[in-house]
């Protein structure tokens, strides 16, 4: 039964999703100190957070059993995602279900400044009429700058274009032809600022973009422009924006986000031209809805099924029909690495069949925790398989084909130790039932099973009666048995799936009793 620790506030609707689902123990508990969280967060495998809680490396060094952070909402900065990835703890967020609130609270803030709103408002109640002093300007014909095209930054783009602005936009990761469908110009970092009559950031904060907007940057800017962020504090060097504001570098500037916050002392609190408010981006009735019963959803389905639909450290699986694929080819490398012992020095996964048209890299990922895992534990899976392997000086490699010549679709996972080499191969009937259909160029055809027993033996008379005599007289019960061979007379493969495991002392039996080149009782996933 996971147990959830919600540490900041959720709405109604997501914890009602986790409360009742059955089998899942759901706590709140905001809000928490760092110290607080760390002292009580080892106790649960869910961690559901918004921005105000930082799970910090320390949280995630007391955090002996979690498995999910779930950030409701799109930031992960409070975060330390790359703690998590190395501990193996999956990081959800939701990045959708506040786009519509961001983009039209950027649209807002870019609206108050053009036409003095706030200006205006704190002179009014002051009892002061001073209009000729708040002459703003129309955003018709203007040119908006956005740094950053995804989900945001699409939608801000669509509303500017209705006042009838002009959209260009900077973004390395999106296409000119996407761009352009959507009516946009994409342009480079410094002809964007020196064009723009206002620029608006809809960017992530990483230590690439710390600091994006500096004083280098401000007066590459139009004189008369205006800057707005409702992405993420830290973005903008604050100290830079307000010398720009106080000099008349640029015109004004909009924050909803800041480096600090709540926002303390800051020089930007004595520019009149500038619009700042605290951090309400995403903060609607609707928008608190949808994250919170989208990232409850997304925790049941990942504890429940193994779903993962929106992580920040683990790929993401574009095409569903390929998520089975994963967990057959986790089961694959684990099967082999159970049988191969000695040090893991390389790990190849092929994709054969209208598989390998997709991206296949979350199926190599899979097969390569599997492979891990098996020596490993439980401390690495699919969020860490592949830092785990760098640090083991594991290689990956990774090959498609669009030929299956026997099956629709082929995984093979070859795996070379210090000892031995193997390779397991499978498929799924239907698009559904997992099957393992070779093992080292033996065909078979067996469902991978949590118990198995694995066999190479000559290829006589007498073989299946002995393993299946010693099972027997240790009520081990067979669910199914298959035999491979290559050549009649030479060796032969016996793989049988169980009911229970086999203890130590009955492996012990079967070496005695069988010839066998080698006997493996494996546990799959």
């Amino acid at each position: 039964m996971p147990r959830i620790l919600v540490a900041d506030e959720l709405g109604r609707e997501g914890l009602e999703i986790l409360e009742q689902e059955p089998g899942f123990q759901t706590d709140v508990r905001p809000p928490l100190s760092e110290s607080e969280l760390c002292s009580i967060v080892g106790g649960y495998e869910g961690l559901v957070v918004r921005s105000s809680t930082r799970v910090t490396h320390n949280v995630i060094e007391a955090a002996s059993r979690l498995k999910v952070i779930a950030r409701a909402g799109i930031g992960i900065d409070n975060i330390d995602v790359g703690a998590a990835t190395r501990r193996g703890i999956l990081v959800l967020n939701s990045p959708e279900g506040n786009v519509t609130a961001a983009a039209e609270h950027t649209i807002a803030t870019i609206l108050a400044r053009a036409r003095n709103v706030v200006l205006g408002d704190a002179l009014l109640r002051r009892k002061e009429w001073r209009r000729k002093e708040l002459v703003g300007f129309e955003l018709a014909g203007r040119t908006l700058g956005i740094f950053g095209l995804g989900h945001i930054g699409l939608v801000v783009a669509k509303l500017a274009k209705g006042f009838g602005m002009k959209v260009v936009a900077c973004d390395p990761f999106i296409a000119k032809e996407v761009a352009a469908g959507q009516g946009i110009e994409l342009l480079e970092k410094e002809p964007m600022l020196a064009q723009a009559d206002i620029v608006t950031l809809h960017i992530p904060l990483n230590d690439k973009t710390k600091n994006f907007i500096g004083r280098a940057e401000l007066r590459k800017m139009k004189r008369g422009s205006i800057l707005v962020n409702c992405a993420r504090g830290g973005i903008v060097d604050e100290e830079a924006l307000a010398e720009a504001l106080h000099n008349g570098t640029i015109a004004g500037a909009a924050l909803d986000v800041f480096a600090q916050e709540p926002l303390g002392d800051s020089p930007l609190l004595a520019e009149p031209g500038v619009v700042l408010t605290p951090h309400l981006g995403g903060s609607t009735e609707e928008a608190h809805r949808k994250v919170s019963a989208d990232i409850a959803r997304q925790i049941v389905a990942y504890f429940k099924s193994g779903q993962v639909t929106s992580a920040v450290n683990t790929l993401q699986v574009k095409e569903p029909r390929l998520a089975p694929y994963m967990n057959l080819a986790e089961k694959l490398g684990s099967l082999g690495a159970q049988m191969c012992p000695g040090r893991v020095l390389r790990v190849s996964v092929v994709c054969q069949g209208a598989i390998s048209e997709g991206d296949v890299r979350p199926i190599t990922v899979s097969a390569l925790a599997g492979v891990l895992a098996a020596s490993c534990g439980d401390t690495v899976n699919r969020v860490n398989a592949e830092i785990v392997s760098r640090e083991r000086g594991v290689r990956l490699t990774e090959s498609t084909s669009p030929d299956s010549p026997h099956y629709v679709n082929l995984i093979s996972v070859m795996l070379e130790t210090e000892k031995s080499v193997r390779t397991v191969g499978g498929t799924l009937v239907d698009g559904r039932e997992e099957r393992i259909v070779h093992l080292d160029n033996y065909p078979i055809d067996v469902p991978p099973a949590q118990e198995m027993l694995i066999l190479f033996h000559p290829d006589r008379p007498g073989m299946i009666g002995r393993v299946g005599t010693i099972l027997g007289e240790n009520a081990i019960n067979i669910d199914r048995m298959v035999v491979g061979r290559k050549t009649r007379g030479q060796q032969a493969l016996m793989v049988l799936t169980l009911d229970d495991p086999v203890p130590p002392e009955v492996l012990s039996k079967l070496r005695e009793a069988v010839p066998a080149s080698q006997i493996d009782s494996v546990k799959l996933p």
